[in-house]
C-alpha cells in the first residue's frame, strides 16, 4: 500500500460533500455510476480534493461518526445497478420503486435506506450459489486478509437478533463474547453471516474502483477518521481490554470536553478513553490496523479531535456532565512515529482538525510531523485581530481553509446571523459585494494556504435547511442530498473552477 506523496504541495481546490448526498444512487448516493459522474464533474473543473465524513455505518440518528465499526463501509452506499449488471442480484420492482421515490426528494429516510440494504442482501445471498469460482474464491481471499470482518459480521448479526440493544444489554455469554457461545452462534446463524460479510465485500469492490477512478482522474480523497469510536461498537466489544470498560459494558472513564465559553458544563460524549498502556505494549497494533484500513480506501484523512493525540479531558464514567475531569497526557508523538515507521512514509497524510482552544503542546505534535492544520473563516470575523482565523493571520502555506465544515451553519445562513456592522466591516475590509457565500469563497481562495475546501452547500448558496448536520441535535440531521445533477450545479462547479483559475489553485 502506497500513500500519498507531495502532500498538499500546490495550490489547490477541494469540495466537501458526503458520497450520500450525491445524486444517481439508488435511494441516497451509492458507489455507483453517479459517484462516477461526479468525479467527471471534478476532473473537468480541475477541482483536485473530495473530502467527505467516515464511509462507516451510522448509529440509529444517522450519525457516521458514532458507528458501530470503523473498519465497515455504510450498507447504504452498495449500488444496486452494477450489482445487477455483474450478475450478482436479480432486477426487482421493489429496488426500482424506491430507487425512482427516493429521486424526488432533497432528503432521504434511515429506515427506508435499511429496508433497501434487507432487500439487497437478501437477494445476494439468493444468487450466491450460481457465482464462479473464481468470484467467490475472490470473496474469501478477501475476508481472509480483512480479519476484522469475522467480528463485525457476528456483531451485526447479534444485534439484530438481540432487537438491536447495545451490546452490553445481551445475555452474559454474549456480551462477554465467550468463545463456545460465539461459536455455537455462528454454526447456527451461517446464512445470516455470511450476508454480512458479502455484503462488505462488495462495498469494498465497488469502492475501490471508485477510488481506482479517482485516481486515473487524479482527484485525491480526503476521509475523515473519528479520535473515539463508539461505546457500542464491534471495536469495543471485541477489544474490551484497550478501553476503559468494565467487561460488563460499564464506562470507567469517559470522553469529553471541560467547560468554556460556549458550555459551563463542558461536554459529555459517552465514549470510552483508551488504555493507553496496553495500547503501548501491543504495539499501537490496532491503530496500525484502523490506519491501514482507511488509507487503503482514502488518499488523505482528517483525524477528527487531534488534540487528543497530544492530551485529552477524562471524565468518570458515572459522571453526568463533563466539569469534574482531568487533563491525561496522551502518547501521540510515539503512535504518529510508529504509523509513520509502519506506512514507510517521510510524511503521513493526515490533516490535523486543530479547531477549538489549541494549546502549545497540540501545536508542536501538529508541527514536527509537518500536518497541515484546518482554518475556517466563520470563526474569523468575532472583531479580534489576532484572531487566528483571519486571513492576514494565517501565515504559510501548509493549512486547509474552509468556509465551514459540515457542522457550521451554511455561510448564506451565517451571514444573515451577522449584525448590519459586522457585515458592512467585512464588506469594506475584503470588498465583497452582494453575494456571500461566494465572497467567503474568494476571500478564502486568496489565502496563503495550499488547499481551500468549501462544503458544497455554500457552492450552491443554500441556507440552513440543506444543513447537514446540527451539534447538540438528534434529528433531522444527515439526511440531505442532491436532488440531481441540474444545471445549478453544473454551472455552480464551472463557476467555483474558473474562480480557483483566477486564484491561481488549479493545477
Amino acid at each position: 500500500m502506497q500513500l500519498a506523496n507531495s502532500f498538499l504541495s500546490q495550490r489547490s481546490l477541494g469540495i466537501l460533500v458526503h458520497p450520500s448526498s450525491i445524486p444517481g444512487g439508488s435511494y441516497c448516493g451509492t458507489f455507483g455510476e453517479g459517484l462516477k459522474k461526479w468525479i467527471d464533474l471534478l476532473s473537468i473543473n480541475k477541482i483536485r480534493y473530495w473530502q467527505f465524513l467516515p464511509l462507516t455505518p451510522a448509529d440509529q440518528t444517522g450519525s457516521p461518526y458514532s458507528s458501530p465499526s470503523s473498519f465497515a463501509i455504510s450498507p447504504w452506499f452498495l449500488d444496486v445497478n452494477e450489482l445487477i449488471d455483474g450478475g450478482f442480484i436479480s432486477e426487482n420492482q421493489e429496488f426500482s420503486k424506491i430507487s425512482s421515490e427516493g429521486a424526488k426528494y432533497d432528503s432521504f429516510d434511515f429506515l427506508i435506506a435499511d429496508s433497501l440494504s434487507i432487500l439487497i442482501e437478501n437477494n445476494i445471498l439468493d444468487h450466491w450459489n450460481n457465482q464462479s469460482e473464481i468470484i467467490r474464491k475472490n470473496f474469501y481471499d478477501w475476508c481472509i486478509n480483512n480479519p476484522w470482518v469475522d467480528d463485525y459480521a457476528v456483531f451485526m448479526v447479534l444485534k439484530k437478533q438481540f432487537n438491536r440493544k447495545a451490546w452490553w444489554e445481551w445475555p452474559e455469554a454474549f456480551k462477554l463474547k465467550k468463545d463456545a457461545s460465539i461459536r455455537k452462534f455462528v454454526n447456527s446463524n451461517v446464512r445470516e453471516i455470511l450476508g454480512k460479510k458479502l455484503f462488505q465485500w462488495h462495498l469494498n469492490r465497488q469502492w475501490i474502483n471508485i477510488k481506482k477512478y479517482a485516481c486515473d482522474k487524479q482527484i485525491k480523497l480526503i476521509g475523515d477518521l473519528p479520535f473515539y469510536v463508539s461505546r457500542d461498537s464491534v471495536d469495543v466489544w471485541s477489544n474490551k481490554s484497550l478501553f476503559s470498560v468494565s467487561n460488563e459494558g460499564n464506562l470507567i472513564f469517559q470522553s469529553g470536553v471541560p467547560p468554556d465559553y460556549f458550555s459551563s458544563t463542558g461536554q459529555l460524549w459517552g465514549t470510552p478513553v483508551y488504555y493507553w498502556a496496553k495500547h503501548q505494549r501491543t504495539k499501537y497494533n490496532w491503530w496500525v490496523k484502523r490506519f491501514k484500513r482507511q488509507f487503503e480506501l482514502v488518499d488523505i484523512l482528517r483525524v477528527d479531535h487531534f488534540r487528543a493525540f497530544s492530551g485529552y479531558w477524562r471524565v468518570d464514567g458515572k459522571a453526568k456532565n463533563a466539569i469534574n475531569g482531568n487533563w491525561i497526557k496522551s502518547p501521540g508523538k510515539d503512535l504518529l512515529k510508529t504509523l509513520t515507521k509502519s506506512f514507510n512514509v517521510r510524511e503521513l497524510p493526515i490533516i490535523a482538525e486543530d479547531l477549538g482552544v489549541i494549546t502549545e503542546d497540540v501545536i508542536t505534535l501538529r508541527d514536527s510531523f509537518d500536518l497541515p492544520g484546518m482554518k475556517i473563516l466563520q470563526f474569523a470575523f468575532d472583531g479580534n485581530i489576532d484572531n487566528p482565523y483571519l486571513p492576514k493571520n494565517i501565515q504559510g502555506k501548509n493549512w486547509v481553509v474552509y468556509t465551514g465544515t459540515h457542522d457550521n451553519s451554511t455561510v448564506i445562513s451565517w451571514w444573515e446571523s451577522l449584525d448590519q456592522y459586522k457585515r458592512i466591516e467585512i464588506d469594506q475590509t475584503y470588498g465583497t459585494s452582494h453575494n456571500p457565500p461566494w465572497n467567503i469563497i474568494e476571500i478564502g481562495m486568496n489565502t496563503k494556504a495550499n488547499l481551500f475546501i468549501t462544503p458544497i452547500q455554500d457552492i450552491l448558496s443554500l441556507d440552513n435547511s440543506s444543513r447537514l448536520n446540527t451539534p447538540g441535535t438528534i434529528e433531522n440531521n444527515w439526511k440531505w442530498k442532491i436532488k440531481g445533477y441540474n444545471d445549478l450545479l453544473i454551472y455552480s462547479l464551472e463557476k467555483y473552477g474558473k474562480l480557483g483559475r483566477l486564484y491561481s489553485r488549479l493545477n
